[in-house]
């Protein structure tokens, strides 16, 4: 009896639908099932720490190399980024780091801590928002460069996956050791941002890394204040 694949109402004369490659029938959801789709939403079989490694030693090329030529040896970088993040946010509740990375309510002022409490609970949203500004920044500062805005949230999504990795490291120490190490995970960052945005740019001039730097700082200013603006609206708001 042939079966009828239910996606397109094809007739399926094997086991995949020759028309949109749907199954004849469904594999049962078992342990192997589950095995299979976390190896391939994170790309275990390209390496994710393949990605990592790269993106430690040559991070402006490797980037570079996905998105004119070869697309298929890295982790995909918005699955990269909000992978990363979640792993931040377990170590950081893990350990009740209550500090974390992003603390824009220092003085628990009721217009900005519901976006600060926000933020602290989706990390990966809140990166990919940072992102936009960051890219915005570096078409304006890397504008003689032909890179499309979408490319650049590519090299920001890698980017801040790798900062993520670093702040989850320093959050596992403090949280070990008791030592407050975050803060200085947050400088490694800025110089890992401004040494793999000038690598990616052109590694020979100098002017790209300082630049770099100015893009981090700016994009993280125009995201900050951005924050307050929106919160204190809502605040507004809600009160009238």
């Amino acid at each position: 009896m042939t079966a009828i694949c239910i996606s397109c109402n094809q007739d399926i004369p094997e086991n995949y639908c020759t028309r949109c490659g749907e199954p004849a029938k469904l594999k049962r959801i078992d342990r192997h099932y589950i095995q299979h789709e976390v190896e391939h939403v994170l790309h275990l079989e390209k390496g994710i720490f393949y990605t990592v490694k790269e993106l430690l030693i040559r991070p402006g090329q490797t980037i570079h190399n996905f998105i004119s030529s070869d697309r298929s040896r890295l982790v995909k970088p918005v699955v990269f980024l909000v992978v990363t993040s979640l792993i931040y946010t377990l170590i950081n509740h893990f350990f009740h780091i209550e500090e974390g990375y992003f603390n824009f309510d220092q003085t628990k002022t009721a217009a900005i801590n519901p976006i600060n409490e926000w933020i602290q609970s989706h990390y990966g949203y809140a990166n990919i928002i940072l992102g936009v500004f960051l890219a915005l920044w570096l078409k304006l500062f890397f504008r003689k460069y032909d890179y499309n805005f979408f490319e650049l949230l590519i090299l920001l999504c890698f980017l801040q996956g790798m900062g993520m990795l670093i702040f989850a490291v320093f959050a596992a120490i403090e949280g070990l050791t008791h030592i407050h190490l975050l803060q200085y995970s947050g400088m490694l960052f800025v110089l890992y941002f401004s040494w793999a945005v000038g690598q990616f740019y052109d590694k020979h001039k100098y002017m790209n890394y300082l630049k770099a730097f100015g893009v981090y700082i700016f994009g993280i200013i125009t995201f900050t204040a951005c924050i307050f603006i929106i919160g204190l609206t809502i605040y507004i708001i809600t009160k009238h």
